[in-house]
């Protein structure tokens, strides 16, 4: 008997399958890769690696030319282990940097800085650097976040192009709030207000988050921010009715784990703390080593899909730090040492977070350390 705890399958050759894909809905653009957080609980260095090397002949489309232009992260130490890792392709800090005296390690390291506020301009504006520094120069267009007020951008703009710290192809973005909603009005007017205040520049422009490239073709610009969409995940509201297949993507992670126990329960009885499910007649349940510990979501309702053997069942009871439970229903053939899969191929990530009324990007995230990591390239 050989069981296996809970471990996140990581299928590289999906990855870059995706990253062609998301290359032909904007085929002239060039893409930021968003790797922010673990990349999205991927694995930082193992994805930003995979991104740039040769694809493999056996990614469906065929075309081992297709890699991403820069990466993405939230803050300077994420891109700092990537330069440790060996990567030297562009990186962009998307928060920029949260103290001046992190200006001279962004030079040094060749990294690229977003601005967004006064205080960082007036930084690099006095800044003693060795190098001038890549700057993309991000407008609030109503998302209300981060990002200069559009009033701002003409002064802005002219002190970062006069300025010696400042190399002088300046990228100008900002960031769609609704972009997941086709029907809400406010992205129309985001990118109208965006057109409007970059019309007189010549600078490269982004926009378009992955939920953009899916919905919103006249945000792509020069360049795109693919982030769920890289991982395989739909960025539009899940509907079960269409198995979330709007988009030609493949799932990067496969979360499983096996059955160490199962068990019969007579009608009546319940399973787990707080007696939160109890059986109405005689059934089979099956124990899965794998818990909120795990990065399981806690909050997932009775009745959560599970795959067990590919077979759909629903999760029963509350969720434990390590276990949960499942009906396996009174036929069950299931043993110990089975094969569980709780998101991923033929199980859309999207419809746990649903279930758990959360979003795929918190339970990518919250994946933990004890979580067994293997690579399927």
């Amino acid at each position: 008997m050989a069981l296996t705890t809970a471990t996140a399958v990581i299928n590289l050759a999906a990855l870059k399958y995706n990253l062609a894909q998301i290359k032909a809905l904007s085929p002239t653009a060039k893409v930021l890769a968003v790797l922010k957080a673990n990349a999205y609980g991927h694995g930082l260095e193992r994805i930003a690696q995979a991104l740039f090397s040769e694809q493999s002949e056996d990614t469906k489309n065929g075309d081992s030319s297709v890699k991403a232009d820069a990466i993405a992260v939230a803050r300077i130490d994420e891109a700092l282990a990537l330069r440790s890792s060996g990567i030297t392709q562009p990186i962009v800090l998307l928060e920029g940097f949260f103290n001046a005296k992190d200006l001279a390690i962004l030079a040094v390291n060749n990294l690229q800085t977003v601005i967004h506020n006064q205080q960082q301009l007036n930084a690099i504006l006095s800044a003693n650097i060795p190098s001038p520094l890549k700057v993309w120069l991000k407008v609030d267009t109503g998302m209300h976040r981060l990002g200069i007020n559009p009033k701002q951008f003409s002064y802005f703009y002219q002190q970062l192009n006069a300025s010696q710290n400042v190399q002088k192809d300046i990228v100008l973005m900002s960031h769609l709030g609704c972009a997941d909603d086709k029907n809400n009005e406010s992205t129309a007017a985001q990118i109208s207000l965006f057109d409007s205040v970059t019309k007189d520049c010549k600078e490269e422009r982004t926009l378009a988050n992955s939920a953009g490239i899916c919905a919103w073709p006249t945000s792509h610009y020069e360049w795109i921010r693919p982030g769920l969409l890289l991982y395989g995940i739909s960025p539009l509201p899940f509907e079960k009715s269409e198995k979330n297949t709007q988009f030609d993507v493949q799932p990067v992670m496969t979360l499983k784990s096996s059955l160490i126990a199962v068990r019969e329960l007579a009608a009546g009885e319940s399973v787990g703390y707080g007696n939160a499910w109890q059986s109405k007649e005689t059934t089979i349940i099956g124990v899965v080593a794998i818990g909120y510990g795990d990065g399981y979501p806690r909050h997932a309702k009775n009745g959560t899909p599970v795959l067990v053997n590919g077979r759909r069942v629903p999760l029963i009871g509350r969720v434990s730090m390590d276990m949960i439970t499942v009906d396996l229903g009174n036929n069950a053939q299931e043993q110990v040492g089975d094969v569980v899969t709780l998101w991923g191929e033929q199980l859309s990530v999207a419809e746990i977070a649903q279930c758990a009324t959360t979003i795929p990007y918190e339970l990518l995230c919250n994946i933990t350390r004890r979580v067994q990591i293997t690579l399927s390239a």
